[in-house]
This record gives C-alpha cells, sequence and structure tokens, in this order.
C-alpha cells in the first residue's frame, strides 16, 4: 500500500468530525456574518443595511468599554493565573511532592482545581452571597476588622475588580494541573545536579523549571486568554454586565443586542469582531510558539 492511499484511508476517520465542525461551527458562523450584514429584529425578513451595523459599533463606546474591561479580564483570568499557578505547581512537585509525598500534592492540586469543576452558576451565586453589600461574609469580616463595608459587585469603582478577583480563584486550578503534567517529563538529573551545586529554590525554578515547560506555558495563556475573551457565564450571573456597564464585555453586550433589545444585526456584528480578535490572538500566539520550538 502507497503512502498515497494510507493517507486516502485516513480522511474516512476524520470525515465525521468534519462534519460535525462544519455544522455546529462552520455553518453559523458563516449565517452569523452574514446577518451582521443586515438589520432584524428575530422575526419577519431581514433587511440589507451593508456596513451600517459595524460602522455604528466602531463608534459605539460601550463596545470600545466592552473591550476595555476584557482586557482585564484577560489579566485576571490569563497572566495572573499563570504566574501564580507556575509557582504553586512548581512548590507541589519540587517541594511539597519530596518533602511530604506525592499523596499531599495530588490531593493540594485536586483542592486547586476544584473550582474549575464547579458549574459557573453556582460558583457565580455562592460568591454572590459572599460579596453581597448587607449580609455578605465579606463585609461581615470587614466589620470585625473595623473597616467600612463595601457593595462589591454594585459600586461601579469596585465591580471590576471584585470579578477579577473571583476569575483568579476560579481560573488558577487549570494552569496547576497543566503546569504539574509537564513537569513530570523534567528529567530529575537537572534538578539534582542543580541542587549539588548550591542552587536555590528559586534558581532552580527560574533556570530550569520554566525553560523546560514553555510549551505548556504557550498553551496555557492562549487557552486562558480565548476564555477570556469570550467569557459569558460569570459575568450573567454576577453583575450582567453592570453596574452602568462597568463589567460589560463584547460576549455579553452582544447577548444584550440578540435577546433583550431584539437587535440581532447589531448583535451579530459585535460577535463577528471578537471571533475575528480571537482568530487573531490565537495565530499570534502560534506564531510566537513556533518561533521559540
Amino acid at each position: 500500500m502507497t503512502t498515497r492511499s494510507r493517507s486516502r484511508g485516513y480522511w474516512v476517520f476524520l470525515l465525521p468530525s468534519f462534519v460535525l465542525f462544519t455544522g455546529v461551527i462552520v455553518v453559523p458562523f458563516l449565517m452569523n456574518v452574514g446577518i451582521g450584514f443586515t438589520r432584524w429584529q428575530g422575526i419577519g425578513d431581514p433587511r440589507w443595511v451593508g456596513l451600517d451595523n459595524y460602522t455604528r459599533l466602531f463608534a459605539d463606546e460601550r463596545f470600545w468599554a466592552s473591550f476595555r474591561n476584557n482586557v482585564a479580564l484577560i489579566v485576571a483570568m490569563a497572566i495572573v493565573p499563570t504566574v501564580i499557578g507556575l509557582v504553586l505547581a512548581a512548590t507541589l512537585f519540587d517541594y511539597v511532592g519530596k518533602k511530604v509525598g506525592p499523596r499531599a500534592a495530588s490531593a493540594l492540586r485536586a483542592a486547586y482545581y476544584l473550582p474549575q469543576v464547579l458549574p459557573v452558576a453556582v460558583a457565580g451565586i455562592v460568591w454572590g452571597w459572599i460579596m453581597h453589600p448587607q449580609f455578605g461574609a465579606l463585609n461581615e469580616l470587614l466589620k470585625l476588622l473595623g473597616m467600612e463595608p463595601r457593595n462589591w459587585l454594585g459600586d461601579p469603582d469596585w465591580a471590576l475588580p471584585s470579578v477579577m478577583v473571583i476569575m483568579v480563584w476560579f481560573q488558577i486550578g487549570y494552569p496547576v494541573v497543566i503546569f504539574m503534567a509537564g513537569l513530570q517529563r523534567v528529567d530529575p538529573a537537572l534538578y539534582e545536579a542543580a541542587e549539588i551545586d548550591g542552587a536555590s529554590w528559586w534558581r532552580r525554578f527560574w533556570h530550569i523549571t520554566i525553560p523546560q515547560i514553555r510549551p505548556e506555558i504557550y498553551v496555557v495563556l492562549l487557552t486562558c486568554t480565548i476564555a477570556a475573551l469570550k467569557v459569558f457565564g460569570p459575568i450573567f450571573v454576577l453583575t450582567r454586565g453592570g453596574p452602568g456597564g462597568a463589567t460589560l464585555v463584547p460576549s455579553y453586550f452582544s447577548y444584550q443586542n440578540f435577546f433583550e433589545k431584539a437587535n440581532v444585526g447589531y448583535g451579530s456584528a459585535i460577535a463577528t469582531v471578537l471571533t475575528l480578535v480571537i482568530i487573531v490572538v490565537t495565530v499570534f500566539f502560534l506564531r510566537i510558539q513556533d518561533r521559540e520550538s
């Protein structure tokens, strides 16, 4: 059997996935792009308006504000969890696993990952109780410390930072698990040689751990950045984009126009721009990873 005939055989196994991808991803995306050039309320016939939705979109201050909020959530969901996850994973692998035992390291890893297992709605409701302005546990703690209670999710100055803290808590377990898995393939002799040479834990972390698991770092940064760009559930449960648009993000802004304002064409334009941004970010990360490899 020739190489060409074998490669043709592989396509048979890829065909179901290709059909599913086309039906679930490609066709709806192309339909969304088409609707973005129309004015439509979800019923009746769409009216073609060309680039009017995009002209309006790029002049819409709420749209740009939603992307600024998205940048803050990228920091909270990608950058901060990656940095903290690196330190935690290295500590669990290089210190807890050796000094206390692998079972303790595994238990702590599972504890950090637990927020990822919880449904978004459940986690959001619990955090809403914790940060409730009147009977929330956080404000009760502040009162015990003699500090002024705050309306964490209802104050425009505090709503976005509060959501960012919640998202760090929610996201941090994912990089810990990925990085600990990556550390399994690092040659232990590297750590042993560095330790014999008198290298401190921080030097081993900086000169061995980070370079050795660089592919995992790229994967975590890419997937967490995409998750931050399309975040919807926590915003919907916690703040509904408020107060006053302080926590509005493009995905929820699109949802508002789709379902609350019945402005489907404008919502489609927002969703299309967000998708293109995600594609550009993905290509950017992949190109950097190719250069480093």
